[in-house]
């Protein structure tokens, strides 16, 4: 029996068991442990891709697996987060019984993301709005932000119930608009022709030794923004 066919799989379920174990930490309040399940979820989402082309073992189960996993660690589990901001965010009985649902219009866009990143020749190289990891670790990141800010002013419109139905309507909508995002793959040590990714990436790596877990949400928006204006300006060109 070849188990190496098997290696890719195990590490996209893994991928799956962190989604799930993400769900329950969020569920307790345990923010921090559902944010790090995500990031190792990530790893494993990586990783699985990568030992399938070394052993030459990809085929169109490890595809549907891969999605089927995504979906629930880039698509439930921030869904659920956001679900829990909103309801948290509402005093009054009767716009508790539905507004918080509004959180999985998180979850319907990364299912229509994924479907489409599935059958979309375009994205073998780059991006074609935000993938559902981005996006995930953007939302899962929340909590660093508001517990570093409590006792700030601004927190209060930031996070409000309106403003977090808004993000999860931008956040659908990111993740399945036509915006090319420049990809973090570099396949050689050119300066010129990789300068925007090595832009992006000391600015990130600047945010997170400074600012840690607080950083992420400001990275995923530099990562957007940078590639709007690539966009506009060929930049990278």
């Amino acid at each position: 029996m070849n188990f190496k066919k098997h290696i890719p799989n195990s590490i996209t379920l893994l991928n799956l068991f962190c989604g799930c174990l993400a769900i329950v930490f969020v569920a307790n309040k345990q923010f921090d442990l559902g944010f790090y399940m995500i990031c190792l979820g990530i790893f494993f989402d990586f990783f699985d891709g990568y030992f399938a082309r070394m052993f030459n073992v990809s085929g169109p189960l490890g595809l549907q697996l891969d999605s089927l996993a995504d979906m629930v660690t880039s698509g439930v589990s921030p869904g659920f987060m956001m679900f829990f901001f909103i309801k948290n965010s509402i005093s009054d009985p009767f716009l508790m019984i539905f507004l918080p649902y509004f959180g999985f219009i998180i979850t319907l866009g990364a299912c229509f993301r994924l479907a489409k990143f599935n059958i979309d020749t375009r994205q073998s190289d780059s991006f074609i709005g935000l993938p559902t990891p981005a996006n995930t670790l953007f939302i899962m990141s929340l909590p660093f932000v508001i517990n570093h800010y409590q006792d700030a002013i601004w927190l209060n419109y930031l996070f409000n119930t309106w403003t977090l139905i808004g993000i999860s309507i931008v956040s659908a909508y990111i993740m399945n608009a036509e915006i090319p995002l420049f990809s973090l793959k570099i396949k050689n040590f050119s300066l010129k022709k990789y300068k925007l990714q090595i832009i992006f990436v000391c600015i990130a790596l600047i945010l997170f030794i400074v600012l840690l877990e607080i950083a992420v949400p400001l990275i995923i928006l530099l990562y957007v923004l940078l590639s709007i204006f690539d966009n506009a300006f060929n930049f990278s060109k």
